[in-house]
């Protein structure tokens, strides 16, 4: 759930609504977040003091709860070592005008809750009672299936490498749940890649990682975390219960999609030590405290110092240069600094919390509304603040060579974050990423988009290495462990991987377009050609079993249609009720897919007619329509296998 620019397509919109990390909210006035321009003489940045930063945020925030629609946010800032700066804008109820108080209103940090789980699992391993290179198998009560010839260590769920495929099945739920282990023994995701080789956000591997805590502790997830982290932390405002605790629900904020729309029900996370929490941003900051001074937060400690060291250290990349995992924080460096941190979303609220490690600071913000969703407000924020007081410019690139690289990495990328072995596959067939050179020597990659919503520019500065000509992040391509061609990100929880022919997204979409076009047009076209022929009282010369089987290739193509069309229509309506995704909307997708399962049957029906019409000796006109209806069903087929949707599975 890292902060992120990605818009990629439905792949991770969905991914979005599911705890991973928004395309986020508005735009900021560009003098406010402008890159500081290298002056003739040098200019010293302010100092950050309390109330340089409150002035900064002030003339910030309020101008994107305007512009983007959004009804709150909260902001903690934590600096040597105590609570440097805390502040609640907007409303927490907008039709009551509540204010947000930082100290009492609660927000839903979303996936920034995995940093309390992996702080409970580093907690068990200096006790050592959770070796962290064990088969997971060994510390729960039912069975990760084998694969690969590998176990699944705690230490790939710290680093999302188990190799999990994405499932967003019941992730979020209408109903309240505490069996942590009745949800994962029926929703366990199919291993796709070898564990330790390739990052593929998990939220099912960091709720294995809750269960892990709960079977070695004895105690339910939710409260060992309160004993153990929350109450040495004086954390009296945060749980992750759900529904809230009675003295704690009158403080939650209501979440929004906008803030002029009506407030969403709470949020149900059946995964919840991926994604339940509820906290308000002074308790953050007492977090972010404990982690900055080893451990500590006054007399109490939740770790030993060396513990904290371990678990802020990196545990894996796929490139030195890029950023990688550390024990569950991931690295985000930015203007010469280390940073790690982790973002968050669910469907209502918007969050990111960072550590700088190096300086003592720590950074929490959270939104309680997506709003317009235009441009990643929460990065925009911290980047101004890191330009504001810490200035930074990039060290020239070298773009020797840069035409022969581009040529070399251009293609079409599949994200390792996706669904591989359920109808979900469409999401990573339609939301794969092209890299598009540009006239002036850069590439883009048009998913990747920037604050003013077009796509990215990024420059070769290195061998294989492209950075973005407006900021720092890198991308690096090299291949994969398979020899294919991958983008490592500034994302180190993902990965792009350049696919083939047969499962190139675009081409793919483009032959369902034409496909189901020329079915649609055959449809439409079928009743009005019978109205002339009744009208001119012309007959066609074809026997009762070729008329028939005429009649049979229209079923197929109503079948495709209605196969292809609902599935569209039942995702679009599931991505705005997001508890759809599970038992719900189960056996509706079951319903669309089989459509489309009869339908790819009856292309038998549509070879025999091309059969009939080509061994009639009929005219050419004929011949040519009844080859292109099979070539129309075999696109249909060709997507439809491509993207998993005759696979019915009772996990998705």
């Amino acid at each position: 759930m890292k902060r992120t620019t990605l818009t990629l397509s439905l792949a991770i919109l969905v991914s979005v609504l599911v705890l991973g990390q928004a395309p986020e909210t508005a735009p900021l006035p560009s003098e406010n977040l402008a890159r500081p321009v290298t002056a003739a003489l040098p200019v010293s940045p302010p100092q950050m003091t309390a109330e340089d930063l409150s002035a900064f945020l002030d003339g910030i925030i309020p101008q994107q709860l305007e512009r983007e629609n959004i009804a709150g946010a909260t902001i903690s800032v934590v600096k040597d070592g105590k609570i440097f700066f805390a502040k609640g804008y907007g409303y927490s109820d907008v039709a009551a005008k509540a204010a947000v108080s930082p100290e009492k209103t609660l927000f839903r940090p979303g996936s920034v809750s995995k940093l309390f789980t992996w702080t409970a699992v580093m907690q068990l391993h200096e006790q050592g009672k959770l070796d962290l290179d064990r088969d997971v198998n060994e510390y729960i009560d039912f069975k990760i299936p084998e694969a690969f010839g590998r176990p699944i260590t705690t230490r790939h769920l710290l680093s999302h490498t188990p190799g999990f495929e994405e499932q967003i099945k019941d992730l979020f739920s209408t109903q309240p749940t505490t069996d942590l282990g009745g949800y994962l023994k029926t929703h366990i995701p199919t291993r796709i890649f070898p564990p330790g080789t390739t990052p593929a956000y998990s939220n099912y591997g960091t709720a294995l990682a809750g269960y892990v805590v709960e079977r070695i502790s004895g105690k339910p997830f939710n409260d060992y975390v309160d004993e153990n982290i929350f109450k040495p932390l004086g954390m009296t405002n945060s749980t992750f219960a759900q529904p809230l605790p009675d003295h704690l629900a009158p403080n939650m904020s209501k979440g929004y999609r906008l803030a002029s729309d009506d407030p969403l029900d709470f949020e149900m996370v059946s995964a919840f030590p991926a994604g339940s929490m509820s906290s308000s941003a002074t308790d953050m900051a007492n977090f972010m405290l404990a982690h900055l001074q080893q451990g500590k937060l006054g007399e109490s400690a939740i770790l030993r110092p060396e513990t904290v060291v371990l678990m802020h250290e990196r545990l894996f990349g796929l490139d030195a240069a890029a950023p990688g995992m550390a024990h569950g924080f991931y690295e985000e460096p930015q203007n010469g600094l280390r940073i790690i941190g982790h973002g968050g979303d669910t469907v209502a609220f918007h969050s990111d919390l960072h550590l700088v490690l190096d300086k003592g600071i720590g950074f929490f913000i959270s939104y309680n509304s997506l709003g317009k969703g235009e441009a990643p407000s929460r990065e925009m924020v911290w980047t101004a603040i890191l330009d504001r007081y810490f200035p930074y410019t990039p060290p020239p690139g070298d773009a020797t060579g840069a035409e022969d690289e581009i040529r070399e990495i251009a293609g079409n990328y599949v994200i390792s974050r996706r669904s591989e072995k359920s109808f979900f596959r469409l999401a990573a067939v339609t939301g794969q990423a092209t890299v598009v050179p540009n006239t002036d020597g850069t590439i883009s990659i048009p998913v990747l988009t920037g604050a003013n919503g077009l796509p990215k520019k990024w420059e070769r500065i290195s061998p294989m290495t492209f950075r973005d000509v407006k900021g720092q992040d890198l991308l690096i391509f090299k291949p994969d462990v398979n020899g294919d061609m991958q983008i490592v990100l500034p994302y180190p929880f993902m990965t792009f991987t350049r696919v083939g022919l047969a499962d190139n997204g675009k081409v793919l979409t483009q032959v369902l377009i034409v496909s189901l076009s020329i079915m649609a047009l055959t449809l439409l076209l079928a009743p009005i050609a019978w109205i002339v022929r009744r009208r001119y009282g012309f007959r066609l010369d074809w026997s009762s079993r070729e008329l028939w089987v005429r009649r049979a290739v229209w079923a197929v193509f109503a079948l495709n249609l209605i196969s292809v069309i609902a599935m569209a229509g039942l995702i679009t309506y599931a991505l705005s009720n997001i508890d759809f995704f599970g038992e719900k909307g189960k056996h509706w997708f079951w319903a669309a897919q089989i459509a489309g399962i009869f339908g790819g049957l009856g292309t038998l029906l549509v070879l025999y007619n091309a059969f009939l019409a080509w061994k009639r000796g009929t005219g050419i006109w004929r011949k040519i329509v009844s080859a292109a209806f099979v070539l129309a069903c075999f696109g249909f087929l060709w997507f439809g296998y491509a993207a998993n949707l005759f696979m019915l599975r009772s996990t998705y």
